[in-house]
């Protein structure tokens, strides 16, 4: 079976903690500009889309029709912003198209949804996206294909029973061409994983259900593109990462506060963001043309 090649680039680490900047940028430009959005889950995502859609891969807007496409499934699919952002950049649509967000009749709605190209299936109610994605890895097996599934999933995600029944079936059926990303910023709606509904030890449960458990800095462009480039890690089982993630991350006074998980910045806080920001993209650029 013959696999169509993605046309991406590829980047250098500081060339992608650049394109982290980017998306920073224009996630929190829409969210301005819809009023409404999931900022502290877009932020704490966004290296990892970045690293997925920059570096691993092999899909894209030429060959996503292309049943040998690798799958990317946005389970925690509140974080559509960093999806949209990274898609835009990639070529799904134009970067325009994002100034209808979240107005009356627009496709680019709060969550995940196929009317948007570049997106797989519908998300946003948790605990769905890991059962969809198990079974397209089994489907893939089934047909001897050479696609791998990979899918987001939200720390808060985890008190969904749906995971575990999932993850039960991926280990039965040794789908080792699937991988689940925890987005681990240790935040949800409502406070700390911990004291909501705490799901620890995370690394202990998914061993127990028969997956390979790696945990990383979900920040960290370079460990990123080091686990994700190296799967499967084990022949045989489904593999589970552990990124550790700050919410909010980028902006400084969005860090680890819980009530970043939906909101809007004020014009104030939003020309805040964009310095630190753009403060951060000139150090970068820096080390650059240093290098």
């Amino acid at each position: 079976m013959i696999r169509k090649e993605n046309k991406m680039q590829k980047f250098t680490d500081l060339e992608l903690k650049l394109k982290s900047v980017k998306y920073r940028r224009m996630l929190l430009k829409y969210i301005k500009l819809a009023k409404a959005g999931h900022t502290g889950g877009s932020l704490s995502c966004t290296d990892i889309l970045n690293v997925l859609y920059n570096d691993v891969l092999n899909v894209s807007p030429e060959n996503f029709s292309d049943k040998n496409r690798d799958r990317y499934i946005q389970s925690k699919g509140h974080s559509v912003e960093a999806l949209y952002a990274v898609l835009a950049d990639r070529g799904f649509y134009p970067e325009s198209d994002l100034e209808t967000m979240c107005q009356y009749q627009s496709k680019y709605v709060g969550h995940p949804t196929r009317k948007v190209n570049g997106i797989e299936f519908n998300t946003g109610a948790l605990g769905h996206g890991l059962p969809i994605s198990a079974g397209i890895a089994l489907a893939g097996k089934k047909d001897k294909a050479p696609y791998k599934v990979f899918t987001l999933v939200g720390d808060g995600e985890l008190a969904e029973g749906s995971n575990y029944e999932a993850a039960m079936m991926a280990a039965h059926y040794k789908l080792d061409n699937l991988v689940a990303i925890l987005d681990h910023n240790a935040l949800q709606i409502t406070g700390p994983n911990r004291e909501v509904c705490s799901p620890y030890p995370i690394d202990e449960k998914w061993k127990a259900f028969g997956w390979h458990v790696i945990s990383i800095d979900g920040n960290n462009i370079s460990e990123l593109r080091e686990t994700l480039n190296n799967i499967p890690v084990e022949d045989g089982k489904p593999t589970f990462i552990i990124a550790n993630t700050v919410k909010g991350k980028g902006v400084s006074y969005m860090e680890n506060e819980k009530k970043w998980h939906h909101g809007v910045p004020s014009d104030e806080e939003y020309e805040r963001a964009i310095q630190e920001l753009s403060n951060e993209e000139e150090e970068l650029t820096k080390q650059l043309v240093t290098d």
